[in-house]
């Protein structure tokens, strides 16, 4: 591993270690509070496209989808690599703040960062004006896995720009067939798949573009 970032996980760490204790179990806390706030906003962010056009309901369903296609490809990336993780590697380092993950759980790239991106992106797709919320969202809780001491800054680098990558590549090739699948949920005769996509907006006329493709390109 390179000098110039164990050197900076150290640094990381030991300001870890020089902050409160009460500010070490906020970020403890936070590496996995954060993934369930960004659950509640993709159930908030579905809720809100229900009454909006087609491709709004589906960029909002990608967003949760978008992130489990970025965790799978950041688990099929630690298996390649099997990077070790610098709580256990990092000579000199003082001890994480939380206990070091087994051996076998290999340390790149960080899921937690490639899932807080992902559904940061997809959130800002979905719901442009909480962009604010959630991508310091996820850059805080990517941060957080250094300052517990169980990732490499360019782990959680690597996460960050691979949930990004993946939450663009899945909303820009799957929301023209998703509004069209939106379309085809709110005829249908089945009363939970039509709650469940909801009523929308713009009536008849803007489903059968969306249904044509003529409208899917409209925010």
């Amino acid at each position: 591993m390179g000098t110039i970032d164990s050197d900076l996980y150290r640094d990381i760490l030991e300001f870890a270690h020089d902050t409160p204790s009460w500010f070490q179990d906020l970020m403890e806390v936070w590496t996995e509070l954060g993934l369930l706030l960004f659950a509640v906003l993709f159930v908030a962010a579905w809720w809100r496209a229900r009454r909006g056009d087609p491709r709004a309901l589906a960029v909002a369903v990608l967003a949760p989808l978008g992130t489990a296609v970025a965790y799978v490809a950041s688990e099929l990336i630690k298996s390649g690599i099997d990077e070790e993780r610098p709580c256990r590697a990092v000579a000199g380092a003082l001890p994480s703040l939380i206990d070091c993950p087994v051996y076998g759980d290999w340390s790149f790239p960080s899921n937690h960062s490639t899932i807080g991106a992902a559904a940061a992106v997809g959130l800002a797709l979905a719901w442009p004006k909480i962009g604010w919320l959630t991508v310091p969202m996820a850059i805080l809780m990517a941060f957080s896995r250094v300052f517990v001491g169980v990732h490499y800054p360019h782990d959680v680098a690597a996460g960050l720009l691979l949930g990004t990558l993946v939450a663009f590549l899945v909303v820009g090739l799957c929301a023209r067939p998703g509004a069209r699948v939106t379309v085809a949920m709110r005829g249908s005769g089945n009363g939970l798949v039509r709650w469940f996509a909801g009523p929308g907006t713009g009536g008849s006329e803007t489903g059968a573009a969306y249904a044509s493709g003529r409208g899917a390109h409209r925010r």
